[in-house]
């Protein structure tokens, strides 16, 4: 049955609006900063009157607020009090860091608006009585968006984000389950031996970088950092996708990056992009009906595929070893495919629970409880 699903259209605003979008974006930052102050404010008074104001509770408090500014209106004023709203009951704090409109440390650009604000003009889209031009305008033609924002990106062009609800239909894909292991030497091994190589989309931009940065040229540089985030997002991607296509139920590991940041391997960890890769796997397997869960990966690197004996390759001093022999079956494994084969095997092995009491998945076995099952068939065969 076809269901919708929401998605988040994002068009490039030609540079001649761009002057226009920065003046409208400071006075966003206005509204923002007084909704914090008052917010401060009445949390910290010592009378009855303290509260804890809601998203409702500004938008009375911005009232007639919108014929001190020339460029935003009451839709936009209401839009950022109740984002604001929104985000302070989300970090549970009294409040939240200042919006700067000028200066090395200033705030990116953000203009928030209803979908009511937004409307078609041909090729282009008019907002509070300005007209905008757009790259791959013609992506507009048959779509229904809701309450959407104009986003700025470090380099400093502008972006209109529109999120949309697509029809989608669910099909079965061709194959049952896969198992992918994230790693380092590459970004990830699939159970079926595909392989998506580390492309070292910053290490190959790191030199040029440094000398725009010695040069003083900041914006040549963020255009740099802007090409390697766009080539790891273009190879994620393309993976996502021909796993989601190909596969039915997916089964990625948990390798935590946050951890791995504060070692030796830092950049390698960041360029591989894998908390991006889950991400990908995760919103477009719910899009397309798939079923993609995240497993626990210990042991599953030593753990042998076959008899399940825990006689791999351990420790950062053995990464090197990338084809090692079980001792107890004598079976050769790769090492990155037999971690994908072990995280497929656990993944399969998990049960969906109604109640969510059910008893998590089994693990791989031991080497103790290995030792003790060999004992014990030992002193039987003796007997």
């Amino acid at each position: 049955m076809p269901r919708s699903v929401t998605r988040t259209l994002r068009l490039k605003v030609r540079g001649e609006s761009y002057p226009w979008l920065q003046a409208a974006a400071t006075e966003v930052n206005r509204v923002y900063n007084y909704c914090n102050e008052i917010c401060v404010h009445t949390a910290l008074r010592t009378d009855t009157l303290r509260k804890w104001l809601t998203g409702f509770d500004l938008c009375g408090l911005t009232a007639g607020s919108s014929e001190c500014f020339e460029h935003i209106g009451a839709d936009t004023i209401q839009r950022i009090c109740i984002e604001y709203a929104a985000k302070r009951t989300a970090a549970r704090r009294l409040k939240l860091r200042w919006r700067v409109s000028r200066g090395a440390r200033r705030s990116l650009g953000w203009i928030p608006f209803k979908a009511a604000s937004l409307k078609r003009q041909g090729r282009s889209v008019r907002f509070c009585g300005k007209t905008f031009r757009l790259f791959e305008a013609e992506r507009l033609e048959a779509v229904k968006w809701k309450q959407g924002c104009f986003a700025q990106d470090a380099v400093g062009d502008w972006w209109l984000c529109l999120p949309v609800e697509p029809a989608v239909e669910d099909r079965p894909a061709p194959q049952e389950a896969v198992g992918i292991d994230l790693g380092l030497k590459e970004v990830a091994v699939t159970s079926q031996g595909e392989r998506l190589e580390a492309a070292r989309f910053y290490r190959n931009l790191e030199q040029r970088i440094a000398q725009a940065q010695r040069r003083g040229h900041k914006r040549q540089a963020k255009r740099l950092h802007r090409k390697a985030a766009r080539c790891r997002a273009d190879a994620l991607h393309k993976f996502s996708r021909r796993m989601v296509d190909r596969y039915q139920n997916i089964y990625v590991g948990d390798v935590s990056s946050l951890g791995l940041v504060k070692t030796r391997m830092a950049k390698s960890v960041l360029d591989s992009g894998w908390g991006m890769l889950r991400r990908c796997l995760q919103y477009k397997g719910e899009h397309a009906g798939r079923s993609v869960t995240v497993v626990n990966e210990r042991h599953t690197t030593r753990a042998c595929g076959g008899c399940g004996a825990l006689s791999g390759p351990r420790g950062p001093d053995m990464l090197a070893v990338r084809y090692w022999r079980c001792e107890h079956c004598g079976e050769w494994h790769d090492r990155d495919v037999n971690a994908a084969r072990n995280i497929l095997r656990i993944g399969s092995r998990r049960r969906t629970s109604v109640s969510g009491n059910e008893p998590s998945s089994p693990a791989l076995p031991s080497q103790a409880s290995l030792r003790c099952e060999a004992g014990t068939s030992a002193q039987r065969s003796a007997a």
